[in-house]
């Protein structure tokens, strides 16, 4: 069982940053690959930003390409989403994912575990 716990969520104007964490429990975390999604009102979940195992492959969706980086920490079991040039478009509950499954590249399905997901708010 892999617990996930989202952190640093909160409301930005426009233009602004903010960081997103994850703590993962399990000993394990090194070997999850690890991914952000996110899911506004009345829209479909979609993946933001997903990171391999080994976090040598990486995906972006297209539209956070350029502003968003996705990366871990195994030492601290953590994966991060710092988030640059938000948009009023970001405005979403952005979720945790974890994936078992060791991947050789990041992928955007195949997750099983999920935290509970944090409100990321942009005004314009």
């Amino acid at each position: 069982q892999v617990q996930l716990v989202e952190s640093g969520g909160g409301l930005v104007q426009a233009g602004g940053s903010l960081r997103l964490s994850c703590a993962a429990s399990g000993r394990t975390f090194s070997t999850y690959a690890m991914g952000w999604f996110r899911q506004a009102p009345g829209k479909e979940r979609e993946a933001v930003a997903t990171i391999n195992w080994s976090g040598d492959s990486m995906y972006y969706a297209d539209s956070v390409k350029g502003r968003f980086t996705i990366s871990r920490d195994n030492a601290l079991n953590t994966v991060y989403l710092q988030m640059n040039s938000l948009k009023p478009e970001d405005t979403a509950v952005y979720y945790c994912a974890a994936d078992t499954d060791r991947k050789p590249i990041a992928t955007t399905y195949g997750y099983d575990y999920w935290g509970q997901g944090t409100q990321v708010t942009v005004s314009s």
